[in-house]
């Protein structure tokens, strides 16, 4: 059985980039755990993540906000597992397993309605109760 932590993760698409940023800092009092570039802001409460990607020219009414949504695990090992799991059921891989700069590491499959869903281990959040 998929041993994993629930729904930790979701990245959102959105036009007011810097507004959005201050609203989950400052309103929702999240924290920034990354920021790979001027375009992406990864912010956490110290058990859930957040990704804000900036999306000016993204048309909301032909795509939806949500880029993805995240399942956390427990361990490396789980992660793996999982992936293999994937690659037996023959589920579309978007993106394949690998080590992001921050040493988290994740893959990238489709639902059957093309909903995106990020398997993610992150070596603190992973760890977080």
């Amino acid at each position: 059985m998929f041993n994993n932590l629930g729904i930790r993760h979701i990245a959102l698409n959105v036009r007011n980039f810097e507004e959005c940023f201050k609203f989950y800092s400052d309103v929702l009092v999240m924290s920034v755990d990354w920021k790979p570039d001027n375009e992406n802001f990864y912010l956490t409460n110290g058990v859930d993540n957040l990704a804000l990607h900036h999306a000016s020219d993204v048309d909301f009414g032909a795509v939806s906000s949500l880029d993805h949504f995240g399942f956390f695990v427990k361990t490396q090992q789980d992660l793996q597992d999982f992936y293999d799991h994937i690659k037996n059921k023959s589920v579309p891989i978007v993106k394949e397993l690998k080590k992001h700069r921050d040493n988290s590491m994740s893959f990238y499959i489709k639902d059957p309605d093309n909903n995106i869903l990020q398997i993610l281990w992150h070596p603190t959040l992973s760890n977080a109760s």
